[in-house]
């Protein structure tokens, strides 16, 4: 991983951050890469819980960069949609929260709906511009419905203008609009609440939320109480029962 993202972990937060602030952190091939190989770090760091995701400088990120775009990984997406990014569909149970400090345009907008949680900036901007460029979205037209409904989803992907934070808010797509100078320190407050619960129980919850709503009613029962199973033989499952009994916090070890 090179200098155009950078990871950090405080405890069992990790902070990933687009790290081009004199491009607004536009996505070349090289952040490309760099973003990618972040998320599978953070999937496969045991010690990481929550993730975060934000930009340094202005903007959280001005998306595809038009100098230099990042390049489809693989044969081709027509062929083989690419898995290994975020928001093309790396699957990574652990909770997200996209912390927006600025413009998240394109492809950074589809990365905020790939997260589990978004908060803002006041400052921040969204958009989908591509339309206004002669080009369709893609990864974006197939979250946003889900995330924003129809209308709303609509508004982003085909007038292609900047919606501001509250905006975004009524849209159902930012959880909360703070002051910028709060946006950190209130996603680690929220990445700090979800670590009071179960590591375990939480990816199993959050897997079976995702897989439940393509599957149909009995499928997702069944997948799901199965899941129960498996997390319910964890060591956590026995420590949150004898917390509850001995009417004391739990230590969770993800295990």
């Amino acid at each position: 991983m090179g200098d155009t993202v950078l990871y950090e972990r405080e405890g069992r937060i990790a902070t990933i951050t687009y790290n081009r602030p004199e491009a607004l952190n536009a996505i070349n091939q090289e952040l490309r890469e760099d973003l990618n190989a972040a998320w599978a770090r953070f999937r496969d760091d045991d010690e990481a819980w929550v993730g975060i995701i934000t930009g340094a400088g202005r903007a959280f990120s001005a998306g595809a960069d038009l100098r230099g775009g990042a390049r489809p990984q693989g044969t081709s997406h027509w062929e083989t949609p690419s898995m290994t990014s975020l928001e093309s569909g790396l699957e990574v149970w652990k909770p997200t929260i996209a912390a927006v400090n600025g413009y998240a345009l394109g492809f950074a907008l589809t990365m905020v709906a790939a997260c589990d949680f978004a908060i803002a900036s006041e400052r921040a901007e969204f958009g989908f511009p591509e339309v206004r460029i002669g080009v369709p979205t893609i990864q974006g037209a197939v979250r946003m419905p889900k995330k924003v409904g129809w209308q709303n989803a609509m508004e982003l992907l085909l007038i292609g203008e900047r919606v501001s934070a509250e905006r975004a808010k009524e849209m159902g797509l930012v959880r909360e609009v703070v002051p910028h100078d709060d946006l950190m320190p209130a996603a680690k407050r929220l990445a700090e609440r979800l670590l009071l619960s179960a590591p375990l129980a939480v990816r199993a919850t959050k897997e079976v939320a995702y897989r439940g709503q393509e599957l149909n009613f009995v499928e997702a029962i069944r997948f799901g109480e199965t899941m129960r199973k498996v997390a319910g033989a964890t060591e956590d499952a026995q420590e949150g029962m004898a917390a509850a009994r001995e009417k004391r916090p739990p230590t969770w070890k993800a295990r």
